[in-house]
């Protein structure tokens, strides 16, 4: 069993590289320019696979998605030339919203963080404020 899903990783590790390689020289469609492999999750026979993508600009991804279920036919010939494998998994592409979440969770963090500070400095200033008054 181990080795089973030893080998589901390998083949999706190297089914990311290769899709990087063919995103990174062979799809020429705008919408696809600043997307990312994130990860590749084969299913345990090997016949497909979850394809997670991520884009610079979210805003972009209802055109992006488009794109990707457009060009899968083209995607898959092109894994087919590049991997070893006796059939080439079928390919679904789902936007990774982690990166998206993590970002909307940095800038919570940095509001709570600037916020925190102010009130800080304000208390500060009263403080000073009331010293100098009773000295």
């Amino acid at each position: 069993m181990a080795k089973e899903n030893s080998r589901v990783r390998r083949v999706g590790e190297q089914l990311q590289r290769q899709l990087a390689v063919i995103f990174q020289s062979e799809i020429t469609d705008p919408r696809l320019q600043m997307l990312t492999i994130a990860a590749v999750k084969p299913s345990s026979d090997l016949s497909s696979a979850k394809v997670y993508y991520t884009l610079m600009d979210s805003s972009h991804r209802d055109a992006a998605h488009t794109a990707l279920e457009k060009a899968t036919g083209r995607i898959r010939h092109s894994l087919k030339d590049r991997v070893e494998m006796r059939i080439v998994p079928k390919l679904r592409f789902i936007y990774d919203e982690s990166v998206q979440y993590g970002t909307d969770l940095s800038a919570l963090i940095n509001k709570a963080v600037t916020s925190d500070e102010q009130k800080r400095s304000v208390g500060d200033e009263s403080k000073t404020g009331d010293d100098d008054g009773q000295t």
